[in-house]
């Protein structure tokens, strides 16, 4: 991989997606939290009117907003990391908080809003709710994560990764400077052996 420094974006356009960032992660931690209260409101009520409320309001936010929400997280994400000094692969916690934004996307897409559109039309139909356990078990792990990803972004633990290392400001010098340091100290010993055998 090349070891030539990212651009960087300008100040004012890093502000900017600095703040871009902030508010989507912010709405879809919060997204998140209502989902989880609309789901104990479903599983706790003895009302099949407010079960099929709760579960509707679930879908219509899982549908209309969390991927939109989570898609301008990730991509705002990507241009702060690419376009600062963090990189997206010098650091661990960028490095871990890209993966986990990318499978909490992947489990919105792919199994909390097909799950709440069966539990929907199970609800819809007159039936009980199906898994109430399930149905809350998505928001839980989903805000545990953006709690997670909150904490190593304020916190930035772990330090460099071997990418990072290796692309750090003088790291090329110093791997280029141990040859020529061993080949002067080796020096002086082949030089003084003729100066031995002469004596």
């Amino acid at each position: 991989m090349s070891s030539t420094p990212s651009a960087k974006l300008s100040r004012p356009v890093r502000r900017a997606a600095l703040v871009v960032h902030v508010v989507a992660s912010a709405g879809w931690l919060g997204l998140t939290v209502g989902l989880l209260a609309l789901a104990v409101t479903a599983a706790t009520t003895g009302s099949a009117v407010t079960v099929e409320a709760s579960v509707r309001a679930m879908k219509l936010f899982a549908d209309w907003l969390l991927l939109p929400v989570a898609f301008l997280t990730l991509v705002s994400g990507l241009v702060l990391s690419l376009g600062t000094q963090w990189g997206l692969a010098r650091h661990r916690w960028v490095y871990i908080k890209f993966w986990l934004t990318l499978a909490t996307i992947t489990a919105t897409a792919f199994a909390l809003r097909p799950g709440l559109g069966s539990t929907v039309a199970a609800v819809a139909a007159g039936g009980p709710l199906p898994d109430a356990t399930g149905l809350m078990m998505g928001p839980i792990v989903s805000l545990s994560a953006y709690v997670f990803m909150t904490v190593i972004s304020v916190l930035k633990p772990w330090g460099l990764t071997r990418r990072g290392r290796r692309l750090r400001p003088g790291a090329a010098r110093t791997r280029s400077a141990r040859p020529a340091r061993r080949s002067a100290t080796a020096q002086p010993a082949t030089s003084t052996a003729p100066t031995a055998t002469i004596r």
